[in-house]
């Protein structure tokens, strides 16, 4: 998928919304917060590295921030709704028993302390830290947060997310004067982000296990 991408910047820079699709970006990044598999936060940085190279970036980049954006709180809500639904029934439901198993224990209930201490704007900080989603969401749906407290909240985390990710872009974008090597940057940035704390959380098991 980036390297479909990374190859369209490099036949064609008259449009970004030719080379990167805005519907495609939208639907690309609204599937992944629903279902979690899509690197989403790789192809803002991939649009926002083409949009940079575009010759009307300003406007290109606002594109690719409010798709963004709004693709993510639209999976958001769609992934809380469904969890909300299993929390409200009987027997629960197939999507929030997918999500509590996603949502490791030690991080599900420091979620849960936090959201207890700070509200909703835990949800912010979740959206940027990698791997932080899932269990705020679970400890507000546990919580039973109504959806629009949730939305209230998700709003200005969509909002930061999009616009960091779009940073990432910008940054590599403004390295190189080929697009596809601010391409290779971003993807790598973006990647390097989201492996971080899994890999300093193995460095810490196996100190503590010595």
């Amino acid at each position: 998928m980036i390297s479909f991408l990374a190859e369209q910047t490099s036949t064609s820079s008259e449009s970004t919304q030719q080379v990167v699709g805005y519907p495609t970006l939208f639907l690309l990044v609204a599937l992944g917060s629903l279902v979690p598999v899509i690197p989403t936060g790789a192809l803002v940085s991939t649009a926002a590295v083409v949009a940079f190279h575009h010759h009307a970036a300003p406007f290109a980049l606002a594109l690719v921030f409010v798709t963004a954006a709004l693709a993510a709180f639209i999976g958001d809500m769609a992934l809380y709704w469904l969890g909300h639904r299993g929390v409200r029934s009987r027997n629960g439901s197939r999507w929030l028993r997918r999500l509590q198993e996603r949502a490791e224990p030690g991080r599900l209930e420091a979620a849960q302390r936090r959201l207890e201490q700070h509200g909703v704007t835990v949800l912010v900080l979740s959206r940027l830290v990698p791997a932080g989603r899932i269990p705020v969401m679970v400890a507000c749906l546990l919580s039973e947060l109504p959806i629009r407290r949730f939305a209230r909240g998700d709003i200005p985390a969509c909002l930061a997310w999009a616009a960091a990710y779009q940073l990432i872009g910008i940054l590599g974008g403004s390295l190189f004067p080929e697009p596809w090597q601010g391409v290779v940057v971003a993807v790598a940035l973006t990647v390097t982000i989201a492996a971080a704390p899994q890999a300093w959380r193995r460095v810490v098991s196996r100190q503590t296990a010595h």
